[in-house]
């Protein structure tokens, strides 16, 4: 729930509670950050309660966005070209044994590197893949940027884990390249509802829109049918 403060400051900025007010569904996109075995399965270093316990609303979400025609990106974490295009961050930020634990666990086809098995993945949903926290970033870290325009995105839903890290990374970055860009508040997780929800009150604060399931829902807009 959006503070009362928050809610004011936006308010007085935009002077609505929401800067999207609708969205076409063929321009539209939930993107699903790392919702992976190694984020979130029990028995993985750094599977998450938090992100099991948004399984469900992704399901109900990409269900919905799917039956209004809009597109299912999911965004993968992978780490065969961790140390080719993002060696600092392993070599300085993490000790010598998680890194290499992080880089053996999110190989490829691994175990970690899967789906988490009770997501529903349908045949007309997109995979891509990533090497840092945003999936935004040109170049070497994603082909996201390349994928949305290819289907000519320019409105991006964020769901996933962590809240605080790879999503709220790609979606500043995203709303920076000028799409439009709502973080789903009942559809990411991170580690602690203070970390969520601090995450969630700057975004909307500065940055984009803060949605849950019923103001996605009430907002998608099918594609028009040609006449």
């Amino acid at each position: 729930m959006t503070p009362a403060n928050v809610e004011q400051r936006v308010l007085r900025r935009l002077g609505k509670r929401h800067a999207i007010g609708r969205f076409d569904a063929s321009r539209t996109a939930l993107v699903i950050i790392d919702m992976q075995n190694y984020y979130v399965a029990e028995g993985f270093p750094s599977g998450s309660a938090q992100a099991r316990g948004i399984v469900p609303n992704i399901n109900r979400m990409s269900s919905a966005i799917r039956a209004a025609g809009a597109k299912v990106i999911w965004v993968l974490t992978g780490s065969s070209k961790a140390m080719e295009f993002w060696p600092n961050h392993h070599i300085h930020n993490l000790s010598p044994e998680n890194a290499a634990r992080r880089i053996a666990s999110l190989a490829e086809g691994g175990e970690g590197h899967r789906i988490y098995p009770e997501l529903e993945v349908h045949p007309t949903d997109i995979l891509t893949s990533k090497v840092m926290y945003s999936a935004m970033l040109p170049g070497p870290s994603s082909n996201l940027l390349d994928t949305l325009a290819e289907h000519g995105i320019d409105t991006l839903l964020i769901a996933g884990t962590k809240t605080n890290v790879c999503c709220e990374s790609t979606a500043r970055d995203a709303y920076m390249l000028d799409f439009r860009v709502a973080m789903l508040s009942d559809c990411t997780a991170t580690s602690s509802d203070e970390e969520h929800a601090a995450t969630l009150n700057t975004f909307q604060l500065f940055f984009g829109d803060v949605m849950n399931f019923d103001d996605v829902a009430a907002r998608l807009e099918p594609p028009a049918r040609p006449t």
